[in-house]
């Protein structure tokens, strides 16, 4: 894969970002048309200096360097002449100014539109997606890429083109005037222009490794960050900063050697243009000696010389930025370019009305995660759940409890088998045949690790129903027995809760996420131990607040703490991915089989 990358990088990669540079055609246009009027401004400059030379200077100068009787005319004269190099400055800084502002604000706008792109695309991937994508490679890619991009976009690309006409305009007028020597300098350009090929070869595979790498201390940092009180438990802070130390260290020795070819690269370009331009240079001092052409026409000569190997100088810098940003680009074309598995259908089927419940039903459903395959997670998996009816799922960990919820909130899709296509069914409708909306609309999750966003708790709760109002939102929290804790948190409702609720215990981060699903009020309902982190007391809380909202409505619940599920009219054990007993409390504790160990070890504790 890494070869494979590595072959296909080129300036090319940058072919990546024209989707998003097409809706501004218009500005495009305009910073082009800028480009070109700064870039003939230039030009123009050793144009009005040679007529102030040949025109102001040397044609008032007598034979002795005395000046002419008519020196009135001589002065009025050099004022035109430095009126004229005045008036090409004022045009070149302000195209170069309207070209700098139409190409930042290129680069700005791309930027931001790019970003959102990639972000947008990651949402809609599947969990099988972060199975192999760490989420610190993805904020990498989300920052430092994007930020190369907009520094070509926004400057280097701009830079480029503007030297590329100056360059080329230059050699033209260089061509035109001393066209026998400029060829001769033409052939030698074209020889140095291989060598820089094979140099830029070797700085664009060292810049996508640059930036893997940079992506590998991303995700060490994230992964870190997001467990620091576990870290901190074990006293690994030191054993971590040495692991992000080998980490950024690695990185930097790739950037130094990507840093050493670039600098090979710049240096031979500005060397070896340097020493063909000023070969040319040597022809036309040669040439004034021998009375060929005029001092003024040398001067001429000079500054489009300057002005030619500066503009090979700058490219060879903008081709650098190129290959790092056509790297950068590749990596997020990779992102924009990745497919879930999971999408919703081109005609999705309308899921009917319901207002007890819906109806849940698995048929012989075999599951093997993607990244497992072969450890079966569901095998031959049956169950039918009524509308209104509490299922409990318990059973030894890995027995495929959680499975049972990511396959029906469609995070996954089941085998497919030999005339069992479509298993899982939400109201007599194939969930594969539903829009994934429409779906988890009709769904209500509590998890387990309670999540919780980086802003105040009736955001938090609000996230459930975007529309709902303030009074609508306390009433799902006094539901949840979450009201009393919010009111006494310093600004109430509109308390900061801190990145990842750190500012809660882990009962009132549960009883916030209760709040949140009760809020959406959906027809079926998924309890993923969602009393885990309660204590004693308010688990007899919140359980009676579970309890009125299972009310008139479906309920699929986990739990290990089988005191938690007694009460339900169902109960499903399962063990290694199977349905080995079902069943109330008491019919399953009378079998004496799996649940009736399990109720044993539990109570008997």
């Amino acid at each position: 894969m890494t070869s494979e990358r590595a072959k296909s990088q080129s300036p090319k990669s940058l072919s990546g970002l024209l989707p998003f540079l097409k809706p501004y055609q218009g500005r495009i246009a305009l910073a082009g048309l800028f480009l070109v009027l700064a870039a003939l401004a230039t030009l123009a400059f050793p144009l009005a200096l040679r007529s102030l030379i040949d025109g102001g200077l040397v044609s008032g100068a007598g034979p002795a360097g005395a000046l002419s009787a008519d020196k009135g005319m001589q002065v009025m004269a050099l004022k035109d002449h430095f009126l004229a190099l005045f008036s090409v400055a004022v045009a070149l800084g302000l195209f170069s100014a309207a070209r700098f502002y139409m190409v930042s604000w290129l680069g700005e706008r791309v930027t931001s539109d790019l970003r959102n792109a990639v972000y947008a695309h990651v949402l809609k991937q599947s969990p099988e997606f972060f199975e192999t994508t760490q989420t610190g490679e993805v904020l990498s890619r989300l920052t430092v890429d994007t930020t190369l991009v907009q520094t070509v976009v926004g400057s280097s690309l701009s830079m480029g083109l503007r030297n590329g006409v100056m360059g080329v305009g230059a050699l033209a007028m260089l061509i035109w005037t001393n066209p026998y020597v400029m060829v001769q300098v033409l052939g030698v350009l074209v020889l140095i222009v291989l060598p820089s090929l094979w140099f830029g070869r070797r700085v664009r595979k060292l810049s996508r490794a640059s930036q893997d790498r940079v992506a590998d201390s991303s995700a060490i940092a994230a992964e870190v960050l997001n467990a620091i009180p576990v870290v901190q438990s074990f006293t690994a802070e030191e054993r971590e900063a040495r692991r992000f130390d080998a980490s950024t260290d690695n990185a930097f020795k790739v950037a130094v050697r990507r840093s050493k070819a670039r600098s090979v690269l710049v240096a031979f370009i500005i060397i070896a243009t340097s020493a063909a331009l000023l070969w040319g240079l040597y022809q036309g001092t040669q040439a004034v000696m021998a009375g060929r052409i005029t001092a003024g026409h040398l001067g001429q000569t000079v500054v489009y010389v300057i002005i030619l190997a500066s503009a090979f100088a700058v490219l060879g810098e903008v081709y650098g930025d190129l290959l790092r940003a056509a790297g950068a680009t590749e990596r997020l074309m990779e992102l924009l370019g990745s497919s879930s598995p999971i999408t919703s259908p081109a005609q999705p089927a309308r899921l009917p009305a319901t207002a007890a419940g819906s109806a849940v039903r698995f048929e012989r459903v075999n599951f093997h995660y993607p990244s497992r395959p072969l450890q079966a997670a569901l095998q031959d998996f049956t169950l039918s759940v009524r509308p209104g009816e509490t299922v409990a799922l318990v059973g030894p960990s890995g027995a495929g409890k959680s499975t049972v919820f990511q396959l029906l909130l469609r995070f996954y899709d089941a085998d497919r088998t030999e005339g069992n296509e479509q298993p899982i069914f939400l109201d007599n409708v194939s969930t594969q045949s539903l829009s994934l909306q429409d779906l988890r609309e009709r769904v209500g999750i509590v998890p387990q690790d309670a999540v919780i966003f980086s802003t105040s708790a009736l955001e938090n709760i609000r996230y459930g129903k975007p529309e709902a109002t303030d009074d609508e939102v306390k009433a799902a929290a006094k539901a949840a027995f979450a009201h009393e804790f919010i009111e006494a948190l310093p600004e109430g409702y509109t308390t900061f809760l801190g990145e990842r609720g750190v500012r809660l215990s882990g009962g009132q981060r549960q009883r916030i996420s209760i709040a949140r699903a009760m809020l959406k009020n959906p027809p079926l309902l998924l309890l993923d131990e969602a009393t885990s982190a309660l204590d004693a007391e308010s688990e007899r809380m919140v359980q009676a607040a579970l309890e009125s909202a299972m009310r008139g409505r479906t309920t699929l619940v986990i739990a290990h703490r089988l005191a938690t599920v007694q009460r339900a009219n169902r109960i499903v054990v399962l063990d290694h991915g199977r349905v080995v007993e079902q069943g109330t409390h008491a019919e399953l504790v009378a079998r004496n089989g799996v649940y009736a160990g399990l109720a044993a070890l539990q109570f008997t504790s």
